[in-house]
């Protein structure tokens, strides 16, 4: 099964259900990314809230990379779901 299909979603309920759970997480780590950016922005105003700031970019770098990897184990599980039904198939 290749990966980034859209109809690996929709093989059944169970990968229904992971896929709406990892949207759901990416949509959080977006948010938290975005959230981190927008208040490290703002602090960088005074300098004794500096070190907060630079804390918030690194929080939201992070977020920024986690929300490839988050999409990336999701296609391979669907993937590997789908191999689950192809193995049935074969036998």
């Amino acid at each position: 099964m290749k990966l980034f299909r859209h109809e690996n979603r929709q093989n059944s309920e169970r990968s229904k259900r992971l896929y709406a759970a990892t949207e759901l997480a990416y949509t959080i780590v977006d948010f938290t990314a975005a959230f981190s950016f927008l208040i490290g922005s703002i602090l960088f105003f005074w300098q004794e809230t500096e070190t907060a700031a630079i804390w918030l970019f690194v929080i939201g770098s992070a977020c920024f990379a986690l929300k490839p990897t988050i999409r990336f184990g999701r296609e391979l599980k669907l993937a590997a779901m789908g191999d689950e039904s192809d193995l049935a198939e074969r036998e």
